[in-house]
């Protein structure tokens, strides 16, 4: 394996990955403490107690089987997110009552669960409008979240870089906004206007906005700025794209549902060394490494942020700068949870967001090859079905290293090849263009003879024009 530069690829140490999970792990949350996101304003908003909680979805459209799985998907989250799941409740419903999510006689049945086995917390299993948060948390008398505020908190706990935290502060003040709920009457008064000349006196003239609006303005000026720091980085990292491209060095990105295994698939095929923990998005922060095909071949591998059912609008406008590393690459490797109850469930799922980036970009996406990972975790009746399902996905495990050889193989045929094939005699004074030869080309045929090293080459075009200079009459060697 060769090492991209400082500037492109962070410390490839192979104990990164062991460090960052007992740093993960110290961080535990304790039952019994405040679960509060970072306050940004002086506005009181969700405070996510997330200790004991009970779960509520509402089964509106597919099969009562995809309503349990999303359910099942729902306790996973909140256990990543720290928290003790009690009960799980589901109603059957056309559509989401528009008042309180769930019907009205689900309310009370959801009050007597949250009694009974003490939660202090309901978390449902959707995207609630506000009005729906507060209806039902004045009816359960425990606070009340929703999936895309439980998905906002893991990533706030998991982000570790500086662009991972711009990017979920900006999710969570996107998501805060239309929330704020604030102190009574105190947020609604306001002295401006005809209070210079009125009744309101010394002391009570204001700008003539509410306290609400004040908070309100301040979060749209913070999201401004999160949206150029995040606008900076994202040019830095297209500058180093474009550094690859110039280079001509092939891109693969590693996509897939969240715990696929995207992070274990980059250790097996580079030795990355970086973080695996078998937790839902455990990766928020891209990972890029150099690799080589068996001929010789340079590309980059790079993990990139899982994906989930009905991931939040805020976190795919938040990170799409760098969901885009994804988009602008020539091979997608699509891992899938081969041991997953629906895994052709998490494909779409992935496929919509990627389809959601690409359409922003007005570009196609990049070939797709579906890799069916944790095979030595699923039984054969399974796996028979993936193969028929998902024709020419490669099975691998790379836990065990099963089939990782053959994955390698079957990237470095679908990675763009040179399209030049040159013969040339390259003096022994220039080896660097020989060097550049094994790095950025396909070697066809080597001898190296008194006059210097005879190359048989396909390489791109720059590299070719370099060595139009020594080119042979095209004499086999």
């Amino acid at each position: 394996m060769t090492e991209l530069t400082h500037e492109d690829l962070i410390d490839e140490d192979p104990s990164a990955g062991d460090m960052a999970l007992e740093e993960r792990a110290s961080l535990r949350r304790v039952a019994g403490l405040s679960t509060e996101l970072a306050d940004v304003t002086e506005v009181e908003y969700r405070q996510l107690r997330l200790e004991r909680v009970v779960l509520v979805g509402v089964w509106a459209e597919g099969t009562a089987a995809q309503s349990e799985a999303s359910l099942a998907e729902l306790a996973r989250l909140a256990e990543t997110a720290g928290s003790e799941v009690l009960e799980g409740l589901v109603q059957r419903r056309v559509r989401p009552d528009p008042a309180t999510y769930i019907g009205s006689g689900k309310v009370k049945e959801l009050r007597d669960v949250v009694i009974a086995t003490g939660a202090d917390t309901v978390i449902c299993d959707g995207e609630l409008s506000p009005g729906q948060l507060r209806q039902l948390e004045e009816k359960v008398k425990v606070k009340v979240i929703d999936r895309t505020a439980l998905i906002l908190d893991i990533f706030a706990q998991h982000a570790s870089s500086k662009e991972g935290k711009a990017q979920v502060e900006l999710a969570q003040l996107q998501y805060l906004v239309p929330r704020l709920r604030g102190w009574g009457e105190a947020l609604s008064r306001q002295a401006g206007g005809s209070a210079g000349g009125g009744s309101a006196g010394v002391g009570l003239r204001g700008p003539g906005e509410t306290k609400l609006e004040t908070d309100r303005r301040r979060i749209s000026k913070r999201v401004s700025k999160l949206r150029r720091e995040i606008a900076a980085m994202g040019t830095i990292r297209e500058t180093k794209r474009n550094r690859r491209v110039t280079n001509e060095v092939p891109s693969v990105a590693i996509v897939g549902y969240t715990n696929a295994g995207k992070s274990s698939l980059l250790n097996a095929l580079t030795n990355a060394g970086v973080l695996v923990d078998d937790a839902l998005f455990a990766t928020l922060d891209p990972t890029t490494r150099r690799a080589q095909t068996s001929d010789g071949r340079t590309y980059t591998l790079t993990d990139t942020v899982g994906f989930v059912r009905h991931l939040p609008h805020q976190l795919v406008d938040a990170f799409r700068s760098t969901l885009e590393e994804a988009a602008g690459a020539d091979l997608l490797v699509h891992v899938v949870d081969g041991a997953d109850p629906a895994p052709e469930d998490q494909v779409h799922a992935v496929r919509q967001v990627l389809a959601e980036i690409t359409q922003k970009r007005e570009e196609p996406l990049p070939p797709e090859l579906l890799v069916i990972n944790k095979a030595d975790a699923a039984d054969e009746v399974a796996l028979a079905r993936l193969r028929h399902l998902m024709s020419g996905a490669v099975l691998i495990s790379a836990r065990t290293g099963a089939g990782i050889t053959e994955l390698a193989e079957v990237i470095a045929d679908r990675l763009p090849r040179p399209e030049v094939v040159i013969e040339a005699l390259v003096p022994y004074n220039h080896g660097e263009l020989v060097s550049r030869a094994h790095a950025d080309g396909e070697i066809l045929e080597e001898e190296h003879v008194e006059e210097g090293t005879r190359l048989r080459v396909r390489v791109h075009p720059d590299l070719a024009a370099a060595l139009r200079v020594y080119e042979t009459n095209g004499s086999t060697l």
